[in-house]
C-alpha cells in the first residue's frame, strides 16, 4: 500500500477512534451494551442521520407546495423540485467535507470536543477565520430563528381548520409556550424516536393530500394558468429553495455520529425520499384546485374536513413540533456559549439557561402570522447564502492552495474527477443561486411578503381565515 494512502487511513481511524471514546457511543453501536434508553433516545447511527435529514426537510413546507406549483405552474413546480433538491445534497455533501476537514485538523492538535458540539460557524472559522465564522454564525442563526418561526406560523394556522373557535393568534401563543418544552432534549443525539416519527407522520400526510386530491377530483371550471407573473413565479421558486434547505443544521447532524465520515451522501438518499413525498402531493393538489392554490397558501384549507383529514393535522402538528425542536436546538448550543453553559450536564439547568431564545421566536411568529410568503422571504435571504453559497465559496477558498488541495481528509469523490471542475461547479452553483435565488427570488418575495403586510398588517389575528379573506394575486 502506497505510503500516502497508509497515512490518510491512519488519521480517518484515528478520527473515528476519537470520535467513539469522546461520545462514548462506540460500544451502543455494535448492540454489545443494549437499552431501551439507547434504543429510543441514544442514536448516532446513519440511519439516525437519514432519518433526521428526511424529517427535517418535510414539515409545514409540504403544505406550501401545492402553492408553488399554482404560482409555478406544473412543469417548472416539477423541474425546480428536482433542482434544488439535487442542488441541496450537493452544498450538503459540501459542508460534510469541511466539517471532515476541520475535525481531522483538530484532531492533529489533540483537541478534545468532549461536552461539546461543533457548529457551522466553528468549521468555518477553524478553515477560514474569525470573518467567516461571523458571516456563518449571522446567517445560520438568523436563518434558524425564522425557521422556528415558521413551524409555529404552521402550527396555528393548521389546528385552525380542526378548531376555528379560536383565532390563529392566539393558537400561536398556544404552541409557543408547546415547542418551549424542545429546551429540555439535550442534542441531536436524543431525536432518535422523534426523527423516525416525524418521518411517518410527514409521509402519511403527504399521500392522505395525493389521494383526497384525487378522490376529491378537480374543481368546476379548475383553470391552470400558472405561471402568469414574474413575481408569483420567482416567490414559488425560491419556496422550493427553502424546501431543501435544512443544512443549517446539518454539521449538528454529523456531530451526533458515531462515524460522520459515512454522513457524505446521506443528504443525497434522504432528498430521493423526500421527492416521493413533495412531487406527488404538490402535483395532485394542484390539478385538483389550479388556481384556487393562488388565496391559499395553506393544502389543508381547500380539501373538505374528514377524520383523515384532521388525522394528518393532528400529527402535522406534532411534526412541526419536532422540526421546531430541530430547528432552535442548534440555538440553544450557541447560546449556551455565549453564557458558558454548554458544558453543564444538568438537562433542567441547561434547559431554564435556553429559555430565553424562545421568547424572540414567539414575538416574531406573532408579528408575521404570513404562512407561505414567509418561507419565500426566507428561502430568498437567508437559505441562498446559508445552504448554497456560502457552503460553495467556503469549499473553494479552503482547498484554493495546492498543499490544501493534496493533504485534504477527504479525496475528490469518484464522478469529479479533477479540481478544475470541482471549481467549476462550485462557480455555477454560487452564480445560479445569487442571481437566481437571491437577486430574482429576493425580488419577488419581498414583494408578495410586503403585500401581505398592508393588506392583513403586522400581528393580524387571523392570516387568510374566510372572515378577512382578501384575493392577493
Amino acid at each position: 500500500m502506497p505510503p500516502q494512502k497508509q497515512a490518510e487511513e491512519s488519521m480517518i481511524s484515528s478520527l473515528n477512534q476519537t470520535i467513539e471514546r469522546e461520545e462514548g457511543e462506540g460500544e451502543k453501536e455494535d448492540g454489545s451494551s443494549f437499552s431501551l434508553k439507547s434504543l429510543l433516545w441514544h442514536g448516532g447511527s446513519v440511519y439516525d442521520a437519514w432519518f433526521s435529514c428526511a424529517s427535517n426537510q418535510v414539515a409545514q413546507v409540504l403544505l406550501t407546495l401545492p402553492y408553488s406549483f399554482s404560482q409555478l405552474g406544473m412543469l417548472s413546480g416539477i423541474i425546480f423540485q428536482v433542482f434544488y433538491g439535487l442542488l441541496g445534497s450537493w452544498t450538503a455533501y459540501l459542508i460534510s467535507i469541511l466539517y471532515i476537514e476541520y475535525r481531522s485538523r483538530k484532531e492533529k492538535e489533540n483537541f478534545s470536543f468532549k461536552n461539546h458540539v461543533i457548529q457551522w460557524f466553528e468549521v468555518l472559522d477553524g478553515l477560514l477565520g474569525p470573518c467567516w465564522k461571523a458571516i456563518g454564525l449571522a446567517f445560520n442563526c438568523t436563518f434558524l430563528l425564522f425557521g422556528s418561526v415558521i413551524q409555529l406560523v404552521a402550527c396555528a394556522s393548521n389546528i385552525y381548520y380542526i378548531n376555528d373557535k379560536l383565532d390563529k393568534r392566539t393558537w400561536t401563543y398556544i404552541f409557543g409556550a408547546c415547542c418551549a418544552t424542545t429546551v429540555f432534549i439535550p442534542s441531536f443525539h436524543n431525536y432518535r424516536i422523534w426523527s423516525f416519527l416525524g418521518l411517518g407522520m410527514t409521509t402519511y400526510t403527504a399521500w392522505y393530500l395525493t389521494i383526497a386530491a384525487f378522490v376529491h377530483g378537480q374543481v368546476e371550471n379548475v383553470t391552470h394558468s400558472g405561471p402568469t407573473k414574474l413575481v408569483l413565479y420567482f416567490t414559488g421558486a425560491t419556496n422550493v429553495l427553502y424546501t431543501f434547505g435544512g443544512h443549517a443544521v446539518t454539521v449538528e447532524i454529523m456531530h451526533a455520529m458515531w462515524k460522520p465520515q459515512k454522513f457524505k451522501y446521506i443528504y443525497l438518499f434522504a432528498t430521493l425520499y423526500v421527492f416521493t413525498l413533495t412531487l406527488p402531493s404538490a402535483a395532485a393538489v394542484y390539478w385538483a384546485f389550479g388556481d384556487k392554490l393562488l388565496n391559499h397558501s395553506n393544502a389543508f384549507s381547500l380539501l373538505p374536513p374528514s377524520p383523515w383529514r384532521d388525522a394528518a393535522i393532528m400529527l402535522m402538528l406534532i411534526h412541526q413540533f419536532i422540526t421546531f425542536g430541530f430547528a432552535c436546538t442548534p440555538l440553544y448550543f450557541v447560546w449556551e456559549k455565549v453564557i458558558g453553559m454548554h458544558d453543564t450536564k444538568s438537562i433542567c439547568v441547561r434547559a431554564v439557561a435556553r429559555l430565553p431564545v424562545v421568547i424572540p421566536i414567539w414575538f416574531l411568529a406573532i408579528i408575521f402570522p404570513f404562512f407561505g410568503p414567509i418561507n419565500s422571504a426566507v428561502g430568498a435571504l437567508l437559505v441562498s447564502f446559508t445552504v448554497y453559497i456560502i457552503p460553495a465559496l467556503a469549499h473553494m477558498l479552503t482547498y484554493r492552495s495546492p498543499s490544501a488541495r493534496h493533504n485534504a481528509a477527504e479525496k475528490l469523490p469518484r464522478f469529479i474527477p479533477s479540481w478544475t471542475l470541482m471549481y467549476v461547479v462550485n462557480a455555477l452553483v454560487v452564480v445560479w443561486v445569487l442571481v437566481v435565488g437571491f437577486g430574482f427570488g429576493g425580488w419577488a418575495s419581498m414583494a408578495n411578503f410586503i403585500k401581505q403586510v398592508d393588506t392583513f398588517g403586522l400581528f393580524a389575528k387571523c392570516y387568510q381565515c374566510p372572515s378577512n379573506h382578501t384575493s392577493l394575486h
